[in-house]
């Protein structure tokens, strides 16, 4: 049997070259999908940190026009704070569900953010509120316990002393009933439930009073966007059911909100009119 290295030494200089440009095409072609993907794996890691972001400060940007809007213009009667109530509940059982059903961190973070600027905006109404009144009146408060006024308090501390109730008697029954997936499930529809109605109070409003004035249109359109990049989220990251269903009935009522802004768009500039009149 003969020696292959001495067949090579003895081999023609041209026939030891093929072999060599054979073997340096083969390793830069295993070189180049390598380099392409962790290229794209870069890529869609950085795509995901720009989504998460999103997620975390997208849900609460759009109630900045609403709270400029407040400020600016000292009147509340053109939003509903029954808005505020719906996230404030949503928020708070999706942080109890993540307690029996873990998921993404993104997500968690989203709610407790949306708490606090739920508060903020409460906050600034009760203000604005206070001020409208001239004469002395009753002080309605949680601890009235008069349902007639539910949510229509006179201070800011009853509200925060709602919701504390509310989490508290959450957290209670779910750290008793956390091996239960029924209600583990059941809560975490009931968040994305209440988070998709959370318009229908807006809805209603515009519709009681045939006018949008007073509601910030641009929050609504950053409803919509961000309705509908959220929806889209939720299926590529695979959440849970609850979470894209109600996603697109949310984006249903946001169509409707802004359908209604066209609708009323008279009497709402008879309303600005007659109160820049004033």
């Amino acid at each position: 049997m003969g020696d292959p290295m001495a067949a090579m030494v003895d081999a023609p200089a041209g026939e030891m070259v093929e072999p060599v440009a054979a073997a340096a095409a083969a390793a830069a072609a295993a070189s180049a999908p390598a380099w392409e993907d962790e290229a794209a794996a870069l890529l869609v890691q950085a795509v995901s940190l720009v989504s998460a972001g999103a997620m975390v400060l997208g849900g609460a940007v759009p109630y900045i026009p609403q709270y400029l809007e407040v400020k600016r213009s000292q009147n509340t009667e053109g939003f509903s704070l029954f808005v505020c109530l719906a996230l404030l509940l949503a928020n708070t059982l999706r942080i109890l569900f993540w307690m029996g059903h873990p998921f993404e961190l993104p997500l968690l973070a989203q709610s407790v953010i949306m708490n606090g600027v739920m508060l903020a905006l409460i906050h600034v109404c009760v203000a604005v509120k206070s001020r409208q009144h001239i004469v002395k009146y009753k002080e309605r408060t949680f601890t009235d316990f008069d349902m007639r006024y539910f949510w229509e308090w006179t201070d800011f501390e009853s509200y925060v002393e709602c919701m504390l109730t509310f989490a508290l008697v959450g957290s209670v029954l779910m750290y008793f009933l956390i091996d239960n997936p029924w209600f583990v499930e059941t809560i975490g529809f009931l968040a994305v439930f209440t988070e998709a109605m959370l318009g229908a109070p807006q809805f209603y409003k515009n519709f009681e009073q045939k006018s949008t004035y007073g509601m910030s249109v641009k929050m609504v359109a950053m409803w919509t966007c961000g309705d509908t990049f959220k929806t889209g989220y939720f299926i590529l990251r695979e959440a849970p059911a609850q979470f894209w269903l109600c996603g697109f009935l949310q984006i249903m009522i946001d169509v409707a909100i802004l359908a209604q802004v066209g609708y009323y768009r008279h009497d709402t500039a008879r309303r600005r009119k007659s109160d820049l009149g004033r």
